[in-house]
């Protein structure tokens, strides 16, 4: 874990490190069996292929994971995370490359915390499709 982000260093319009993460099949088996959701959806390629979809997909809170994981590497403790609140917008599918990023929006030195604006994208068909959005997160800073 990295050091703890300081109140003092934190300023609004700030972006914080992006994250990325191929999404494989193994991950999403991992992320169903702990989390108890084993929709087909998320297993069996025929049955998300019956449904429109051309194989399975990644659960949508795999996807938020993801960003908080972007944040809570950038304020250096999992701990840390106030809260966060998200809108799903589109479907991860098997090998697509996730990008979670976030920007600072407001800095409250009494409370010693930060909101912060975050997202996360995938490229697809040359162009980049927003897989959560409108979202954000707020986190206690040292």
């Amino acid at each position: 874990m990295s050091s703890r982000v300081r109140l003092e260093d934190v300023r609004v319009g700030e972006a914080i490190p992006g994250a990325s993460k191929v999404v494989q099949r193994e991950d999403v088996k991992a992320y169903a069996d702990a989390s108890g959701d084993q929709n087909p959806l998320h297993q069996d390629d025929a049955f998300a292929r019956g449904v429109g979809f051309p194989g399975i997909i990644a659960h949508g809170m795999f996807t938020m994971a993801h960003v908080v994981k972007a944040v809570t590497d950038w304020v250096g403790d999992p701990g840390a995370l106030i809260a966060i609140d998200v809108q799903f917008r589109a479907v991860m599918f098997i090998n697509e490359t996730l990008e979670a990023e976030g920007e600072v929006t407001a800095v409250d030195p009494d409370t010693r915390t930060a909101t912060l604006s975050v997202w996360a994208s995938v490229e697809r068909d040359g162009k980049r499709v927003l897989a959560v959005k409108n979202s954000r997160a707020q986190v206690l800073l040292s």
